[in-house]
Order: structure tokens, then C-alpha cells, then sequence
């Protein structure tokens, strides 16, 4: 928790006030049992009706002020812990979009959105409940006590002993309960994962008929979540009823001992009075207490979670150089991969070049490494041995800003983001003119598109669910060719287009005026039969380079894909 307290710096003022505004409003609460002993001594048993009119204006004026106190208090506490939440969120945030591609991985998307949104709402709730109660309560408990103690000491040594007793329950409760919230939320977590996939996998669990597998692996998920509550809420809710067992037991036992020494006239009525009010008092802040430490137990497993990941260390350094040699476009000096986990490489020992303006090919099967390849070249990931140069330049050396800016990639996966078709394609050029947009579209083969939805203003749905698979990544296509790249990558980002719609945009790429160089990634050959290099991948491992010409007469596997495409086409 101690890593997160700086997100409060900036309400200093309020962090201060609004435990002292709580603690001014306990301080009148404790005057009122005094007012009603004398409401009822002085007052009601004498028959003296200014006195009763009295303590009733000073009861009212007290509740009064102890409720602008309260409000006041409940105002500053408010606004330090939705401050304190809203940086430490945004913080979050920034810290997540630093974390390379490793630790991505390693987090999970799943827990990356749960430490977002339900473990930092869990802190904002525990900083507002701590600043309004970690003194009043104590205060209160404290404060009626001594209270008491001047009224009668005999009577006070029983809420001793009860403020002992119930401090040992509350405290040896919380031990256990801490552990217990803990696992709460990883089960928590591990039913928001299989949320997600189902959500976002439901075509292919109806197309599969497998509703009933998944509900039944979700209940199974949901069960372990539900008996991880119910063990925790089993131990918190012991907590309540044994307070209030514990208090009831000690008020007997108050008025059982004041009622003989009201009987033998050594206490006035009003006295008891007093003293069942501090009782309550102590019993109500006594519940709060408890709830604000099962709360706060709930507060320090959310903190160390969010906490880690801020101790995430990224794996990747980012460099510091920006200017670049007339090298060759990209360079693979025996370069490795071996994933995080992973006991076997992905890559070895690739020994490749490639000049500026070449478009060169990359093809295999399933699992060959054309896309952990192509990942090295902008630094999504390191390889672990050997060199990854883009225009003679390590990669590790360049800043990922002028890195990524010279390398253009388009996922297999085509993503869109909620808004506009412009709103999309400026993100690789804030300052793009709607003259070069449209040349992009144009280019991607997307101008058809484009204009059914009402031109660059045409609205884009979260993840572009309002468009095809084929229209995503055609405009996927035309948001990377508005950045003019140096070197553009397409990472089978043509897979769910006709081969004349694919034809066509391989010779818009080829008509760029800037001259990219070109990086295709496909499983079809046609796609990359004419491209000056092919670089054929068979289980991360160079099987061969050359033409398409060359590579059918000297590579085997790239025979095999074409022949085996081939027939199938001429089937």
C-alpha cells in the first residue's frame, strides 16, 4: 500500500481535514449522554421545564454541527479518494502501455482489466471509508470510555474489559480474513477470463454446439468463486453478531451493577442513562471498526496486486538513438527467440538481409515463425541471441518512436477502434490531410467501403464489430499506408480478401511513390510468388530463399505449399 500512497500527495489538505472534521463531530456526539443525564436528573425528575427546554436546544444545536462536521468530513474524504483513485488509474494505464509484449503475455488481458477497474474502485472505497473512520472510531471508543470514567469508575472497569475482549475478536478475525480475501479475487479473476473468452468466442462455441460444455465450465469457475466468499463471509460475518453479544452481555451486566447502586442512592438515574449511551456508543463504532478492517483487509489484497504490477520490471530498455544509416532496410545477424516459458526456441539462428525497397515474401506452414519473425523487426520482442538491425541500426539502440515510425505493421488480427473511419486512420499521422486519408483507402482497396458507411465521418463501432472481417483489414490496411512507412509489413493481413481484391493491392503497394520496403506475410504463394525474395520458414528455421522460380526447383517445402495450393485451387 505504501507504493500507492503517493497517488494522495496532491490531497494533503484534504487527507487531514476530513479525519478532523469526523474527529470534531465525535467530539460533540460525546457530549450528548452528559445533556441527557442532566435532561433527566436535573430536568424531568426536578420538573424544572427550562432545563428540559435547555438540553433540548443544546441537543439539537449539537446535532446540528456534528452534522455539518459530517458532512464537511464526507466531502473532503470523497474528493481525496476519487483524486487518489483517478491518478492512480491513469498511472496504471501508462504503466500497462509501457509493459512490452513478454509481460503482456505473461499478465493476461483478464487480469489486466480486473486490476483497472474492480481493484481500484476496491482502493478508492477504502481510502474514503479509512480517512472518515480510522480516528472517529477509535476516538469514539476511547472518548467514551474516559468519559465514563469520570462519571463512575467502578462502572468503566466493565467497558475495559469489553473493549479488550472485543479488540482480541476483531484482530484475531482480520488474520485470518486477510488471507481469505486474497483468494477471492484470483478466483474472481479466473471467472472474468473465462467471461471473456466465452463473449468473445460465442459464434465458435454455437458453431461447435459446445453451450453446454462452456456453462458448465463456467459454473464450475462461478462455484469456486461463490465458496471463496462464502468462507470469507462466513469469517467476516462472525464479526457482528459476536460484537453485539459481547456489548449486549456487558450493558446487562452495566445495568444489572447501576441499578443496586441507584437503589441504594450512590448513582442518579440519569447517571445510567449516560453510561447505557456510551455503551451504545462504544458498541455502534465498536461494528464500524469491525467493518472498516474487514474492508481495509479487502484494500491491502487490492493493493498488493496493483502494486505488482508497478513492480514489473519491462524486460525491454528502450535506446536512445533516432538517426540511421543508408544500411540495408532490415538486417537478421543469427538471430534466436525462445519465449518466456517456453523449453524450445521459435527462431534459430535466422541469417537474413533485406535492402530498402525489395518487397520480399515470408511463408511456411502453422507454427514455422513468420509472425515471432516479423515481431523482431518493430521490437515487440528481443531476440534472445543475435542481432536485429533496421537501416543498419540495432533495433535495441533505437527509440521505439522513431523505430515504429519507420515500420509499419498491420497484425493478423484486424482491430478497430469505437469511432470514425478518419479517427482510425490518423493514428500513424495526427496531421494526415483528408486528401492523403482517402489516397490510403484508395490504396488499401477500401474506398468502396469507406463510401457505404458515409466516407472518413462513417461511424466505427468497438472493434469494428459494423464491418466484415475483409473490411477491417482493409482498413487496418489503409490506417498503417497513412504513416507512409519506410518499411511496411503485412502480417497475413490479406487472408479474408479475394485474390483480385489482394492482386489489386499488391500492385497499389508496389505503385507507392515513397518506394517502401515491403514485408508480406502470407500462407498463400500467390500472394508472394512475386516479390523479389521469398523467405521460406519450416519450424523456425530458414528452408530456403530465392524466387519463386528458384525456391520450386531447389526448396522442397515451398514446392509442397505451392503444389498442394495449386491443386486446390485448380480443383
Amino acid at each position: 500500500m505504501k507504493r500507492l500512497l503517493i497517488y494522495l500527495k496532491d490531497y494533503k489538505k484534504e487527507c487531514v481535514l476530513a479525519p478532523l472534521f469526523k474527529m470534531l463531530e465525535a467530539s460533540f456526539e460525546l457530549f450528548v449522554p452528559l445533556v441527557i443525564a442532566s435532561l433527566i436528573d436535573k430536568g424531568i425528575l426536578a420538573g424544572d421545564k427550562s432545563v428540559i427546554i435547555r438540553s433540548f436546544l443544546l441537543l439539537v444545536l449539537l446535532g446540528f454541527i456534528g452534522l455539518t462536521a459530517s458532512v464537511t468530513a464526507q466531502f473532503f474524504s470523497a474528493k481525496a479518494a476519487v483524486g487518489f483513485a483517478t491518478q492512480l488509474r491513469h498511472s496504471l494505464f501508462e504503466r500497462l502501455l509501457k509493459l512490452g509484449f513478454p509481460e503482456i503475455d505473461k499478465l493476461g488481458t483478464s487480469a489486466m482489466i480486473t486490476r483497472m477497474t474492480s481493484d481500484v474502485n476496491q482502493l478508492q472505497n477504502g481510502v474514503n471509508m479509512f480517512l472518515r473512520l480510522f480516528l472517529r472510531s477509535p476516538f469514539v471508543v476511547f472518548g467514551a470510555l474516559i468519559m465514563a470514567f469520570t462519571i463512575d469508575v467502578k462502572s468503566s472497569l466493565i467497558f475495559l474489559i469489553v473493549i479488550i475482549a472485543l479488540a482480541i475478536v476483531i484482530f484475531s478475525l482480520m488474520s485470518i480474513n486477510v488471507r481469505q480475501v486474497k483468494n477471492v479475487q484470483e478466483k474472481l479473476e479466473n471467472v472474468l477470463t473465462a467471461t471473456r473468452e466465452n463473449l468473445k468466442g460465442v459464434r465458435v462455441i454455437r458453431a461447435f454446439c459446445k453451450e453446454r460444455e462452456e456453462s458448465e465450465a463456467f459454473k464450475e469457475d462461478n462455484s469456486l468463486l461463490v465458496a471463496a466468499l462464502n468462507k470469507a463471509g462466513n469469517i467476516s460475518a462472525l464479526m457482528n453478531p459476536l460484537t453485539y453479544v459481547m456489548i449486549n452481555a456487558a450493558i446487562i451486566i452495566l445495568i444489572y451493577v447501576d441499578a443496586i447502586s441507584v437503589s441504594k442512592g450512590n448513582m442518579s438515574q440519569g447517571t445510567v442513562v449516560a453510561l447505557y449511551n456510551y455503551m451504545s456508543q462504544i458498541l455502534v463504532e465498536l461494528i464500524k471498526l469491525a467493518n472498516l478492517i474487514v474492508l481495509i483487509n479487502k484494500t491491502l489484497a487490492c493493493s498488493k496486486r496493483v502494486s505488482a504490477i508497478f513492480e514489473i520490471e519491462p524486460s525491454q530498455v528502450e535506446g536512445t538513438v533516432k538517426a540511421d544509416t543508408d544500411e540495408e532496410a532490415v538486417r537478421f545477424e543469427h538471430v534466436s527467440l525462445t519465449y518466456d516459458g517456453s523449453n524450445e526456441e521459435t527462431l534459430s539462428d535466422i541469417d537474413i538481409s533485406i535492402k530498402k525497397g525489395e518487397t520480399v515474401g515470408i511463408i511456411g506452414g502453422t507454427g514455422s515463425g513468420k509472425t515471432s519473425l516479423i515481431h523482431l523487426i518493430p521490437r515487440f520482442y528481443d531476440a534472445t541471441k543475435g542481432r536485429v538491425l533496421v537501416n543498419g541500426v540495432d533495433v535495441k539502440e533505437q527509440t521505439y518512436e522513431s523505430l515504429r515510425k519507420k515500420v509499419g505493421i498491420v497484425m493478423q488480427k484486424a482491430v478497430l477502434f469505437e469511432g470514425s473511419i478518419r479517427s482510425n486512420l490518423i493514428w500513424a499521422d495526427l496531421d494526415a490531410t483528408d486528401e492523403e486519408l482517402n489516397k490510403a483507402i484508395t490504396d488499401a482497396q477500401a474506398k468502396e467501403v469507406a463510401d457505404q458507411k458515409g466516407g472518413l465521418n462513417g461511424k466505427v463501432e468497438p472493434g469494428g464489430r459494423n464491418y466484415s472481417g475483409g473490411q477491417r483489414q482493409r482498413l487496418s490496411i489503409a490506417r498503417t499506408l497513412a504513416g507512409k512507412p519506410e518499411i511496411l509489413i503485412l502480417d497475413d493481413s490479406s487472408s479474408a480478401l479475394d485474390y483480385l481484391t489482394d492482386l489489386n493491392l499488391r500492385k497499389a503497394i508496389n505503385a507507392l511513390p515513397y518506394k517502401p520496403t515491403v514485408i508480406i506475410v502470407s500462407q498463400r504463394s500467390a500472394s508472394i510468388m512475386h516479390a523479389d525474395k521469398i523467405i521460406v520458414l519450416d519450424d523456425g528455421q530458414i528452408a530456403g530463399i530465392g524466387t519463386h522460380e528458384e525456391l520450386l526447383k531447389d526448396c522442397e517445402v515451398y514446392k509442397e505449399i505451392y503444389e498442394s495450393q495449386y491443386s486446390e485451387d485448380a480443383g
